[in-house]
């Protein structure tokens, strides 16, 4: 163009080289600024994109560093869980393992006390309202546990005259030499069957050491039951008895203890050839015994009677009832419920009743009906037939030893454990943001951007009934024994996840571990593509500068050979 400058060769390959020495300061301030040497793909394509793609795994493996975070917290929660589990479980293992020997206890010795104190008395027969007949007796009846009464024959009794199981209160009898009188009845090979002690409150204790029952009855001249109830009342055993009133004369009035957690039935068993065992849904008077004897004659009037610690009795009509419906009966009847329960094996055909509660020390057990009946509901409970004779009514009351409550306390001690099992685990307690191990809850873990690495911790259901706790039930050894095997399941599969936890964690951790180390090379090596040397750059800086300073030196040396011109026009 005409108006373009003119400018020399010289002046031109100067200005070019001011002109490059600049654009390189450029770069080299832009390097120094933003500490990269390749910040566009115009700088460097492939080394861009590599640093790129390196960047976006680190990226996404910090992603998944919080996700492997997050995992280790829902491992450490179900671990918090497995340690609290671990202590029920074990809990619960010590009080089934009470519940063995409490069990044994109970089915080794039948106990009664009664509610006087006797201590220091010198005559017995100058007690108030002691009977003044010529003769007051307490004879002793021992049953075994297959509900057969022992023979007399069975037992030498050498301080007692008469009967070997008669205790004779004569006058001048003192409470001591009543005792010592029990304590020496032994069986034929010299075993003491009976031990008697007088208690810290001066009440008279009598139990069997031998696991049979005990009945003691009260017999005196007159024999009648205001007599021998009077006989029974004067020992502190008054409101414990069974009275059978069969006519002038013929009267019994007894106590009754049995060596066992739970009232228990004969094998009930229905039809005649042979009988066989009984279904829950047999009628009441089609029940037989084993030989094919029937139990039970009731009609539209009869009742069965139940009270607790002589209390008031519940009557239950038997008229058309079923063997369920006489269960049900029991279990729905509010002011037993809470107390007893009754339960049916269909193996062996044994109807039982066992205490729920503590505060059960005896359970009273009777039948009305109408006079003349018969047998009216037989059971096999306790000591004695229920034969309501001509009385129109019987009752027997019997006595439980002390394991008992301790076993009903433990039973309900027991449960409770249950509640708080499955309290912790189906709360949430052991729980993480909505993930619960312990309530059969899965945890994907992932450790790759692709998901092609991963470990799954596999949940488990430890509530109670997972754990194969159940509802405790400590009325025979053999459910007792099912107890400690069930809960020693459990305390082994417990310890076992937490084994697998601890597994899982460490595995977790490990690749946590791995993967920051990982994030760590990935950011290096896409530094590597990309940073720049910033102890280069400025040296490189520096020189660029110097470069510069010398071409405008050279850019004026060469402009002066045009000024010697304007000298032409000085």
């Amino acid at each position: 163009m005409t108006n373009d400058v003119v400018l020399t060769a010289a002046l031109r390959t100067n200005l070019l080289s001011l002109q490059n020495t600049q654009s390189l300061i450029d770069i080299t301030q832009n390097r120094l600024a933003t500490g990269k040497k390749i910040n566009s793909a115009l700088d460097g394509p492939q080394a861009f994109f590599a640093s790129q793609a390196l960047n976006n795994r680190a990226s996404d493996l910090g992603r998944l560093l919080d996700s492997i975070g997050q995992s280790i917290q829902v491992i450490k929660a179900a671990d918090n869980g497995v340690t609290a589990l671990t202590t029920m479980v074990e809990q619960a293992d010590a009080l089934v393992t009470s519940a063995r020997e409490e069990v044994a206890n109970a089915q080794a010795e039948a106990k009664v006390t009664g509610t006087k104190d006797l201590r220091n008395i010198d005559d017995l027969r100058a007690i108030v309202g002691w009977p003044a007949d010529a003769l007051t007796r307490v004879s002793f009846t021992l049953t075994t546990k297959e509900g057969i009464a022992r023979p007399t024959g069975e037992f030498a009794t050498p301080l007692v005259t008469g009967a070997t199981t008669n205790i004779d209160v004569a006058a001048g009898t003192s409470t001591q030499e009543f005792v010592a009188r029990l304590n020496s009845i032994v069986d034929a090979d010299g075993n003491h069957v009976i031990k008697a002690e007088i208690d810290a409150k001066g009440q008279l204790s009598v139990k069997t050491t031998n696991g049979d029952s005990l009945n003691l009855n009260f017999t005196t001249t007159t024999n009648d039951d205001v007599t021998n109830l009077g006989l029974a009342n004067a020992l502190g055993f008054g409101d414990q008895v069974r009275i059978i009133d069969n006519g002038p004369g013929d009267t019994n009035v007894s106590v009754t203890a049995i060596a066992d957690t739970a009232l228990r039935s004969v094998a009930l068993h229905t039809g005649t050839t042979p009988p066989v065992i009984a279904q829950r849904s047999a009628l009441l008077n089609d029940l037989r015994n084993a030989s094919g004897t029937p139990l039970f004659d009731v009609d539209t009037t009869d009742t069965y009677d139940i009270a607790i610690n002589g209390g008031a009795a519940q009557s239950i009509n038997l008229n058309g009832l079923s063997l369920q419906g006489f269960i049900d009966a029991i279990n729905n009847n509010g002011s037993l419920n809470t107390k007893i329960k009754a339960e049916f094996d269909e193996e062996t055909g044994q109807l039982s009743i066992r205490p729920i509660d503590g505060s059960v020390k005896s359970i009273t057990l009777g039948a009305t009906g109408d006079a003349g009946d018969g047998v009216e509901a037989n059971f096999g409970f306790g000591t004695t037939d229920i034969d309501i004779g001509a009385a129109g009514s019987i009752a027997e009351h019997i006595t439980f030893g002390d394991s008992v409550a301790t076993l009903a306390k433990l039973e309900a001690d027991y449960n409770k454990l249950r509640e708080q099992i499955d309290a912790l685990v189906t709360n949430g307690d052991t729980g993480y943001r909505g993930t619960n191990l312990l309530f059969g809850d899965d945890l994907l873990t992932v450790f790759n951007e692709d998901r092609t690495s991963t470990i799954t911790t596999e949940g488990v259901t430890f509530t109670a009934d997972g754990l194969g706790l159940d509802v405790a039930d400590f009325s025979r050894i053999d459910t007792v024994e099912a107890s400690i095997e069930n809960v020693r399941e459990a305390l082994e599969t417990v310890r076992n996840f937490g084994s697998t936890l601890a597994n899982d964690l460490s595995v977790i951790q490990a690749r946590q571990t791995f993967t920051s180390s990982m994030v760590t090379t990935l950011k290096e090596g896409s530094a590597l593509l990309v940073n720049a040397d910033q102890n280069e750059e400025g040296a490189k800086l520096l020189a660029l500068q110097t470069r510069q300073q010398l071409g405008v030196t050279a850019l004026s040396l060469a402009s002066q050979s045009q000024q010697a011109i304007l000298r032409l026009f000085g």
